[in-house]
């Protein structure tokens, strides 16, 4: 159960991240949340019911209900507009928990403690972003969600349902290196996205309102984009006497 969980643990955090880089439009995935998020809670208390009050089952269950309890809030904040701050501080709750699973499994499972030390960095974002309104880390931590989906997530999941979990040192070194690459490659393409919107060779005439006005006002569209006079600027019976043609660097 907790293998499928995860799995639909990646889809969520995939489509949460590429919401917050505007890829995914907010409805979309807050229909997806609330699906994800329900039926995770529907599974955990199936176990819950069954684990006829087992401790170590229960203990196994609680990351999941926290998760499927984030998934669900977010889809219903985001279709009903309830406002971030509620959310965000719940996941602050989420990132505390997620540190103390971390040290619950140092010892017994390296792997899985280092998995939940990455989520609680990506819960933290959350609640930095949301409860704090830190807007500037908006596109750090969609970048971050969409590396963790298959990293953190989808690869760990099908391990576990292949029965290849990893263990021991070396396995949780690699797991190591997998955060470096979430973290720092979320780090790397932020400042790569910044850079393309800031860059004035960048903007189009989509995105740059002054450029937009010349491509459209006639007044001052020039031959290099108008081909009925860029068909006269070369006509030469329409050209005055001893007057020049544009060079190719005037025009463009």
């Amino acid at each position: 159960m907790a293998s499928i969980c995860l799995i639909l643990s990646a889809a969520a955090l995939l489509l949460n991240g590429l919401t917050l880089l505007g890829r995914v439009p907010g409805r979309d995935s807050g229909v997806s949340n609330v699906l994800i998020g329900g039926l995770q809670l529907l599974l955990c208390t199936a176990v819950a019911i069954t684990a006829d009050g087992s401790l170590p089952a229960l203990l196994a269950i609680t990351g999941t209900f926290l998760f499927g309890l984030t998934y669900l809030y977010v889809g219903v904040d985001a279709l009903a507009g309830l406002g971030s701050a509620g959310l965000g501080w719940f996941c602050g709750l989420v990132a505390v928990a997620a540190v103390v699973f971390a040290a619950i499994h140092v010892v017994d499972d390296p792997v899985l403690a280092v998995l939940w030390a990455g989520w609680a960095v990506l819960w933290s974002l959350f609640f930095v972003l949301l409860a704090l309104g830190r807007a500037s880390i908006t596109a750090y931590t969609g970048w971050a969600l969409v590396l963790a989906s298959p990293l953190t997530a989808l690869v760990p999941a099908l391990l576990a349902l292949t029965d290849r979990w990893p263990t021991g040192p070396a396995a949780a070194g690699v797991s190591v290196l997998g955060e470096v690459v979430v973290f720092g490659g979320a780090a790397a393409l932020a400042r790569r996205s910044a850079r393309s919107t800031t860059d004035p060779t960048t903007r189009t005439a989509a995105t740059d309102p002054a450029t937009r006005a010349v491509a459209t006002d006639p007044v001052t569209r020039t031959a290099a984009t108008d081909p009925a006079r860029r068909a006269t600027a070369t006509d030469p019976a329409t050209t005055p006497a001893g007057a020049s043609l544009p060079s190719a660097t005037a025009a463009s």
